[in-house]
């Protein structure tokens, strides 16, 4: 029979520091929007390639819907880098609101610890 120095009798000191982290709501909504802010700059990014092109293009209702599912980074990365629905008013009603209420998530997360 083999046994385990003494030193590590009873419990295995080493892997005490190994635990996996605690994954809290907080983490799980950047998670999130990380996710989704992808997702809506892909979104805006294949948008402006299909207008040059003369393609199918994605609804603007569809954009607007996933910036405010959670995609409001992205949007408004994909509107600045690809210069996509810049003079469409609608688009920064919908940016700014969608800003409001993920910023409020996000303040409201943190406070709550």
């Amino acid at each position: 029979m083999i046994l385990p120095p003494p030193h590590l009798s009873g419990r295995c000191r080493q892997f005490d520091a190994v635990r996996p982290p605690t994954v809290t709501p907080f983490i799980w909504y950047l998670i999130w929007l990380t996710a989704s802010g992808g997702g809506a700059f892909l979104a805006y990014g294949w948008d402006k390639s299909q207008a040059r092109r003369g393609g199918r293009r994605i609804p603007e209702r569809t954009l607007h819907l996933l910036a405010l599912a959670g995609g409001v980074a992205g949007a408004w990365l994909g509107r600045g880098v690809f210069r996509h629905k810049t003079r469409h008013a609608s688009f920064t009603v919908v940016l700014t609101i969608a800003t409001a209420i993920h910023g409020g998530i996000l303040i409201w997360l943190i406070a709550r610890g």
